[in-house]
């Protein structure tokens, strides 16, 4: 399947991609070995990058289990922060130029987020973190990926995982499970199947800005994926049947 060229993206992480194999926490080498691959294709795009917290803290959970949601959704927050703070210190020990920016001002350790800062930042070829979500309780990081692909005018929004793709069910539960090449927004709403948040894709949708899922923990899939080889799943406005790519 050919795929669009894209200039400036929005990579998405999972805080959970930062654990490595553990089950908590930053793992410094995965950390490390995610930031090589930014590296390898940031001087071909221009890149921004929204981090999610659930390996630090997750509001919902903490929602869950009594807390106030207001307050567990501010801590994930900055469980984000946490997380963007080592992937640019991993992307700064190889020489990649990057800013961090965040919803929540913090000033001591990052810049406040300002639209028209962060696209100087871009153009100059630096990387943009993102971090604090979208800076306010009951919104997910995939709505703060898909606000900032929208703000910041990008191309594609790149979901970052640990599958390779959008299937018509969970392929860790049930064998036969088939992965789409391409499938529509509407479909991916329609039929539940969980690529991001629904506001997310809605938000994608609205703005056209194609969602690309591909499975960040297989060394140098995000190169092969940008560059029309590796195996992913585009979401957008139109589809094709089942297959690999």
């Amino acid at each position: 399947m050919t795929r669009p060229r894209f200039n400036r993206i929005l990579l998405k992480l999972s805080g959970e991609v930062l654990m490595g194999s553990g089950q908590f926490g930053i793992d410094p080498d995965t950390v490390g070995r995610v930031a090589e691959e930014i590296a390898g294709v940031a001087r071909e795009h221009e890149l921004c990058i929204v981090v999610g917290g659930g390996n630090i803290f997750r509001g919902l959970a903490g929602s869950a289990r009594g807390m106030d949601r207001t307050s567990a959704d501010y801590m994930g927050m900055l469980a984000t922060v946490m997380n963007a703070l080592a992937v640019q210190s991993a992307l700064e020990r190889i020489g990649v130029d990057t800013r961090v920016q965040s919803a929540i001002p913090m000033p001591t350790v990052c810049e406040p987020f300002i639209r028209r800062r962060a696209e100087r930042h871009m153009e100059k070829g630096r990387i943009v973190i993102f971090a604090g979500g979208t800076g306010n309780p009951f919104f997910t990081t995939d709505s703060a990926a898909a606000l900032r692909a929208a703000e910041m005018g990008c191309d594609a929004l790149l979901k970052g995982t640990s599958v390779d793709g959008v299937y018509d069910a969970d392929p860790k539960k049930v064998p036969t499970a088939q992965r789409y090449d391409t499938v529509s927004f509407n479909r991916v709403l329609s039929d539940d199947l969980r690529v991001m948040d629904a506001s997310a894709v809605a938000l994608c949708r609205d703005n056209n800005i194609p969602i690309v899922v591909f499975n960040i923990r297989e060394r140098g899939n995000l190169a092969r994926v940008l560059a029309g080889e590796g195996i992913a799943t585009i979401v957008r406005n139109e589809e094709t049947p089942h297959g690999g790519v």
